[in-house]
């Protein structure tokens, strides 16, 4: 029996559980440092994003103004990206760090790290858990907010008369709510999104330097990844975070159909696009393995179909030949079975991906992704028209 020595994932390890904000958090009593009180956290963003501009588009006049296009309580955006996205956000960040530990620590149990490279992997996740914690890097993340904060106007507003502002696009000058809206709401929102796509870049920093260590991966293992197809399931606690993302597109989406007669095969590119960039974003910190396990499978196909070579040589001439001893019988022999698994095993290499991911992989994604867009088919088809449609294919 082959044992190594135990060896264990530091208990601080996390894409989450760091960084100033995180520990300003656990000062607020808005966190614990295992990240409890999440309903606390939702509640509080709640208030500080969403709550404020009810009641100053109440004071305003323009919640349920007939006068504009767009009232505060018909703006599905605001909705979505305050009440759904941004609690879907810190939910996700729980899933990430319960989640990515034991990912990790696969490397070890699967003993794709070696003892001869423990150290450098050791050094891998020293190197992560420094960069989590810099304080120059939410600083960076601020300035970016800031940066898009001139923008903002032009990419996200629809061309109509709307809650936050009097006049219509470049026009507008901002009301009370407005002001909370550019200037406190949608910075926190990028502010969460920054983050994220920070905490990922730094997932794909870490798997990237492990992918530089010197793996010991082997091309007939069952998952078709080289042992590597553990790291799929870390696509999974991303899930929330692309729901978010999702919900997000959806109403922004609905809300040009709503109130610019547009229809939803205008949006098609920006659909694409979105499906494209999630699937880049998620599954590309995977990607870097594709080296090694395209040399693994290309070194597991020459030495196996030696092997192979060999054994139905000698196969052939023990069974065929009249190799085989006069009293051994044919019936019960191991050697039909043997040469079964290695038939078994050579299909294995040949079906081996060159990715530690599959179809299923990429179709949850995109399912995740898309859901939240299937109500805006409404607009295209009406319900009874649909129902009429289901129950044809279903019957």
């Amino acid at each position: 029996m082959i044992t190594t020595p135990e060896f264990k994932i530091p208990d601080d390890f996390s894409l989450v559980q760091g960084g100033p904000l995180f520990q300003l958090f656990i000062r607020s009593h808005l966190a614990t440092s295992g990240l409890d009180l999440l309903k606390r956290r939702i509640v509080f963003f709640v208030i500080l994003t969403w709550l404020p501009l009810l009641l100053l588009s109440a004071v305003s006049g323009t919640l349920l103004d007939g006068n504009i296009n767009i009232p505060f309580l018909y703006d599905l955006e605001a909705h979505v990206r305050f009440l759904v996205a941004l609690p879907l956000l810190l939910v996700a960040e729980i899933i990430v760090h319960q989640r990515m530990k034991p990912v990790i620590q696969q490397f070890i149990d699967r003993r794709i790290i070696t003892v001869e490279t423990r150290a450098n992997f050791d050094a891998c996740i020293a190197s992560t858990l420094r960069l989590r914690n810099s304080i120059w890097i939410e600083i960076m993340l601020i300035l970016c907010v800031l940066s898009y904060h001139f923008v903002w106007s032009e990419l996200t507003t629809v061309d109509t008369t709307i809650w936050y502002a009097n006049g219509v696009a470049s026009q507008r000058q901002l009301s009370l709510a407005g002001f909370w809206l550019v200037y406190i709401s949608l910075p926190v929102f990028q502010f969460m999104m920054f983050r994220w796509l920070f905490r990922i870049i730094l997932w794909l920093r870490f798997l990237w330097q492990v992918s530089r260590l010197e793996l010991y991966l082997v091309p007939t293992h069952p998952d078709k990844a080289g042992g590597l197809g553990f790291l799929s399931a870390s696509a999974a606690a991303f899930m929330p975070m692309i729901f978010a993302l999702g919900s997000l597109l959806s109403a922004m989406i609905g809300e040009r159909i709503l109130y610019e007669e547009a229809k939803l095969l205008d949006f098609k590119p920006e659909i694409v696009a979105s499906l494209v960039f999630i699937l880049l974003l998620i599954l590309g910190p995977l990607c870097v393995f594709s080296g090694h396990l395209a040399r693994t499978k290309r070194e597991g196909s020459m030495r196996y179909g030696s092997l192979a070579s060999q054994y139905v040589i000698e196969f052939e001439r023990k069974w065929l030949r009249g190799g085989a001893a006069q009293d051994e019988a044919f019936v019960g022999s191991g050697d039909i079975q043997s040469l079964a698994d290695l038939n078994n095993s050579i299909e294995t290499i040949r079906t081996m991906r060159i990715f530690p991911f599959g179809k299923e992989t990429v179709v949850q994604i995109a399912a995740t992704l898309l859901l939240p867009l299937l109500p805006l088919g409404l607009t295209m088809i009406s319900l009874e028209d649909l129902i009429k449609k289901l129950i044809g294919i279903l019957l």
